[in-house]
């Protein structure tokens, strides 16, 4: 498939700083197709790592569902929204990555990825608490990854360095 290009390219942000919003912020936005073909997006917390979204969730719901049944997805983060009343603008800088979600089954990747997860959330937590954290919640959740095949980031045009 070939993803559109950014109309507005003097605001496009480079593939390093995309990657710098999706490692600094702690929440987006999942867009799946969901039931009745309607979309269905929904705000989650998640880690940037290897070039993957990854996020967990419950063994089932609309989410997973969703996802099994197309795996095409779209995350959207923003970084910044700071809006100018007095100059009828917003100063806004985002990221949106394009890709296929899928649910985890390696056990290691598993295990590796939401010790990450834990680690960004909760970076102070002692590893004794952390690993029992994990194994309470891991018999309940399922990992799920996005594998990017296409990233964009943009700002608004007062942010964007001419």
């Amino acid at each position: 498939m070939e993803f559109r290009k950014m109309r507005r390219f003097k605001q496009q942000l480079s593939r390093e700083e995309c990657e710098e919003i999706l490692n600094r912020n702690t929440s987006g936005v999942l867009a799946v197709l969901g039931d009745g073909g309607y979309p269905y997006a929904v705000p989650l917390s998640y880690l940037y790592h290897d070039g993957k979204i990854y996020f967990h969730c419950a063994k089932s719901g609309h989410k997973l569902d969703a996802i099994k049944k197309c795996g095409k997805a779209s995350f959207c983060v923003t970084d910044q929204d700071a809006v100018a009343p007095r100059e009828y603008t917003t100063y806004y800088r985002s990221v949106i990555v394009f890709g296929q979600a899928s649910e985890v089954k390696d056990e290691n990747e598993i295990l590796s990825e939401i010790e990450r997860l834990a680690l960004k959330y909760a970076p102070y937590d002692s590893a004794e608490n952390r690993s029992a954290e994990i194994r309470e919640g891991l018999p309940a959740m399922s990992m799920i990854k996005i594998e990017i095949e296409h990233m964009t980031g943009k700002q608004a045009k007062g942010l964007a360095v001419k």
